[in-house]
């Protein structure tokens, strides 16, 4: 989806309404493609003390693999993006975080939220923050009960361990 900022940045009082949902049927994560139904994108953009400013929520529906126990998951995640949209950064030194650059004052949507969400994943996927994943040695889930894997025992200790045996 093509938004044009031309209005926007000729300070006019136009608010571009955002309420779309962005197919990303083309979005990789780690070797799957997560996202099945898309992104929902909500917002607007409008120009305010002759200022132009870009206010998005994305939510969208994650199907995963967990990366310590391989089981698959669901999640919904959604997230808020606040931005100043500029035709160009004046300054070298402004942070890159806080702006938009528009180009030809044509926004490309879709392309920018796909990299928001590339942006906002964690390089991690758990099934749960106490994911407790697979044994190294049968592979069970460890989430699902214990295993009958005796536990290593560190070789410096092992000449202990055989005191205790021999008693």
């Amino acid at each position: 989806m093509q938004l044009n900022f031309t209005n926007l940045f000729n300070f006019d009082n136009e608010v571009i309404e955002i309420d779309t949902r962005i197919s990303l049927d083309d979005f990789e994560y780690s070797t799957y493609k997560p996202l099945k139904n898309g992104a929902e994108v909500k917002g607007r953009a409008y120009c305010k003390a002759d200022v132009v400013y870009l206010d998005l929520s994305i939510s969208f529906d994650f199907f995963g693999v967990c990366d310590r126990c391989a089981e698959d998951f669901e999640r919904n995640y959604s997230f808020n993006i606040n931005k100043i949209v500029v035709q160009k950064l004046e300054n070298e030194d402004d942070d890159f975080d806080d702006f938009v650059i528009v180009e030809n004052n044509l926004f490309d949507l879709d392309d920018y939220v796909y990299q928001e969400i590339q942006l906002y994943l964690p390089q991690k996927m758990l099934c749960s923050e106490d994911c407790k994943g697979l044994c190294p040695k049968c592979g069970k889930n460890l989430n699902k009960g214990k295993c009958s894997c005796e536990k290593e025992v560190d070789p410096r200790m092992a000449a202990l361990l055989q005191l205790l045996d021999q008693e």
